[in-house]
């Protein structure tokens, strides 16, 4: 399939009135046909600035459906929208500019005084949203604009969000849009009666593909939350208003303390998904006994993202399993010598299908390296149980070796959060002159619980062989993140070699 029919143009006409969007904080709706409408403006008005095919456009800004518009529009006149994390400083953007060469920039007001400084450091012409939707107003949509966008054309590039160091530029297809469509439509049931609340930053795959863009196609509604802050999101799950939701650990764990938590009626999400990092099967539970039943996934930035999903059904007899591939991604288990692995032993996760990204912008080593032929590498080991469902062990960058024993930190953190007193872990291996290496963990405790190093230790030795239970212990106050609310964990090496 080398092309695809324009997606802003098909929803318009399939259903122009529909709402697409609803922006909470302003209350304004967005049709369909409003959404695809500016989006042939704001190409127009691009185009007007004399940008090329292929040129970049970054987009610097918070949650709003202003973004969707200028992403179509991008696909429409055949521009690279780059989006850009509002988290980081001008000192920390500015490369990022000069990486994909972007020839303008577009921002919220929010997110001003970053551009401002950005606009020096990088030399690099700047418009807000508000004038370009001024700009929208004042031009006429281009009549002979092609209806359909090839498949492999680069659209957008996201770069990673850095948990093992310097990020770089995935890129993302209308192909690998619509596969993700397909694997999301088939795991969650997705339709036009169904609702999403966008609150997820739109510099991450999950903010744009989980499940706002597949929500879209589908002729569903979002809404678009500015950012996250667990009340409003709580707010949204007390209106009832949303069927089917996506969250990482870190938004799960924020719902799970709330105050209101034990008194909220779940029961109008008929999905919830999580992906990102590993559920702790204490908060799967916590929400099981609201009836709320969440189901593990996974993916990659480069995987479009959504590869696995559980299914509901399955969900609570195998908790911790991320599922089965979904239909438009295959997927092969490698061990260390390079053989498929056919059993339940443990192998490399690697992928194959429409979703799967073609590598990453400009940098041809780095898409060497992630591909072994045709089969993207993830870098994560997992296992296949006789039912044909996954389990993730653990990074192969995180595996380490204590005395000629292979230790995975996602097997270490799991016992340790079944301690009443441990919110989160995270345990990494450092350097020992006796064993090779050992496990330091850092933990994160529960409001108003204590617990001590030996104490700990103790208790792990009950539930771990010796060379598991990790010789450092650290508790920490927060954990350094991604704006996927991953742990970064090369942050947490760098600190325990300082």
């Amino acid at each position: 399939m080398r092309t695809i029919p324009d997606f802003a143009r098909q929803r318009a006409y399939l259903t122009p009135d529909a709402t697409a969007f609803r922006d909470v904080a302003t209350g304004r709706v967005w049709t369909f046909a409003e959404v695809d409408r500016l989006a042939e403006r704001l190409a127009v008005v691009l185009e007007g600035r004399g940008l090329a095919a292929d040129d970049r456009v970054a987009a610097l800004c918070h949650n709003t459906p202003i973004f969707f518009a200028l992403l179509f529009a991008c696909a429409k006149a055949g521009f690279i929208l780059v989006p850009l994390n509002w988290r980081q400083t001008a000192c920390e953007l500015a490369p990022i500019l000069a990486d994909c060469s972007a020839s303008l920039m577009l921002h919220d007001s929010a997110t001003s005084s970053i551009a401002e400084a950005l606009a020096c450091e990088a030399a690099i012409e700047c418009l807000t949203f508000d004038q370009c939707e001024r700009l929208a107003q004042t031009v006429q949509p281009r009549q002979e604009r092609p209806t359909n966008w090839p498949t492999e054309r680069v659209w957008y590039l996201l770069y990673t969000s850095g948990t093992t160091g310097r990020p770089k530029a995935v890129i993302q297809t209308p192909g690998m849009a619509l596969a993700n469509y397909t694997n999301v439509q088939q795991a969650t049931g997705l339709g036009p009666q169904d609702t999403t609340v966008n609150y997820l930053p739109l510099f991450h795959t999950a903010g744009i593909n989980l499940h706002a863009l597949p929500m879209f196609i589908a002729g569903g509604t979002s809404h678009v939350l500015e950012k996250f802050e667990v009340e409003p999101v709580i707010q949204q799950l007390e209106s009832r208003a949303i069927s089917i939701f996506f969250g990482v650990p870190a938004i799960y764990q924020a719902i799970g303390l709330h105050s209101r938590f034990g008194a909220l009626d779940l029961s109008s999400v008929r999905h919830w998904g999580s992906g990102g990092a590993a559920l702790p099967v204490s908060l799967i539970r916590a929400f099981l006994l609201k009836g709320a039943v969440i189901c593990n996934g996974m993916g990659m930035t480069e995987t479009g993202p959504c590869a696995f999903l559980m299914d509901p059904a399955h969900a609570t007899a195998k908790i911790g399993s991320i599922g089965k591939p979904q239909v438009m991604t295959e997927v092969r288990l490698v061990d260390a010598s390079g053989r498929i692995v056919t059993d339940e032993a443990p192998g490399e996760i690697q992928f194959r299908g429409p979703n799967i990204t073609p590598g990453y912008f400009n940098n041809p080593e780095a898409t060497a390296a992630a591909f072994e032929g045709d089969w993207l590498r993830s870098g994560d080991v997992g296992r296949r149980d006789a039912d044909g469902y996954y389990t993730i062990v653990d990074r192969i960058k995180d595996m380490y070796i204590s005395g000629g024993e292979n230790v995975y930190p996602a097997e270490v953190e799991g016992a340790l959060l079944a301690h009443p007193a441990i919110l989160e872990a995270a345990v990494i291996g450092v350097a020992d002159a006796r064993w090779g290496e050992v496990g330091h963990a850092h933990i994160l405790l529960r409001p108003e619980h204590r617990l001590d190093e030996l104490e700990l230790r103790a208790w792990s030795r009950t539930r771990l062989a010796a060379y598991k239970v990790p010789q450092h212990i650290t508790f920490v106050l927060e954990f350094p993140r991604t704006a996927a609310g991953k742990i970064q964990k090369h942050v947490l090496r760098s600190r325990s070699h300082t």
